[in-house]
């Protein structure tokens, strides 16, 4: 069974959002490719709403880790990629992600302002990396 850990970190103040630092020992290792807004037909969920397509993200993000054998509780790292990122997209960005970690500690998260995605109509991407025992 895989071990995960979140160590704390002495001179860096803890965040709710996300953890510093994960340990993970003892399992096997899960990378999901980068997901954006697209429903199962490939069809962009959330024009011009960044919540509405971080919510489809999060959900693809689901998928992807289940079919994996893996859940949110596996992830020990993200990477969040915002078009045209200002400071107000984070929180909006928060509040949606927030429940799919709740109850457990947050991944190690970097957030990443980008000038655009593949696609015009992408406001968001997210990677992950599980570790499922």
């Amino acid at each position: 069974m895989a071990k995960i850990e979140h160590p704390d970190v002495p001179g860096l103040q803890p965040s709710p959002a996300y953890s510093h630092t994960v340990v993970a020992t003892g399992g096997r290792t899960v990378f999901i490719a980068g997901q954006v807004a697209l429903d199962e037909q490939g069809k962009l969920v959330g024009a011009c709403d960044l919540a509405g397509q971080a919510r489809q993200v999060m959900e693809n993000l689901g998928r992807a880790l289940a079919a994996a054998g893996a859940g949110f509780r596996d992830v020990v790292k993200i990477t969040t990629f915002v078009v045209d990122y200002t400071p107000d997209k984070r929180a909006v960005i928060g509040d949606v992600r927030s429940p799919y970690f709740a109850g457990g500690k947050p991944p190690a998260s970097t957030l990443v302002g980008v000038s655009a995605l593949a696609v015009p109509e992408w406001l968001i991407e997210i990677e992950a990396i599980a570790v499922v025992g």
